[in-house]
């Protein structure tokens, strides 16, 4: 049996993720968005302050990642970090006000690559899909090898 990546799950989610990926950038040019940010600003405009763990912990991304993520963020004025009042190791994560400024432009980039993704599906097509997505994700998180 050979492996078709045309009908490969993996492979077509992973052109999915890269593809919308690219698509939000290009909606969000010049907001000084970057790749990898998105989810972490997602997190911070619910709720600001976090410890970096709890940022790892919610995106389930590899530390080094985080580390250089919120590194490009502070260098580009998005993030502030305080120390944490009770833990010597930790540092709380606070949005700016440029952090906090870009999230019309962001939020709206976000919906507009929504849009694009689902154009030609019918409601019930799109929640389906959907659906069936989170399905995958959850037999993810359940497999022991992960």
């Amino acid at each position: 049996m050979d492996f078709d990546r045309k009908e490969s799950a993996g492979y077509l989610a992973n052109l999915l993720a890269k593809g919308a990926s690219r698509a939000l950038q290009a909606r969000a040019d010049g907001s000084g968005l970057a790749p990898g940010q998105f989810p972490v600003l997602l997190e911070l405009w619910s709720g600001d302050g976090l410890t970096q763990r709890e940022l790892l912990d919610r995106l389930d991304i590899e530390q080094a990642t985080m580390a250089n993520t919120l590194a490009r963020m502070e260098r580009d004025g998005l993030i502030s970090r305080k120390k944490h009042p009770k833990d010597k190791r930790a540092q709380l994560v606070y949005l700016t006000t440029r952090g906090k400024a870009l999230r019309e432009t962001a939020m709206a980039a976000a919906l507009e690559t929504e849009d694009a993704l689902f154009q030609g599906f019918r409601r019930f097509e799109r929640e389906l899909l959907l659906e069936y997505m989170r399905m995958v994700l959850a037999n993810l998180s359940r497999d022991p090898r992960l």
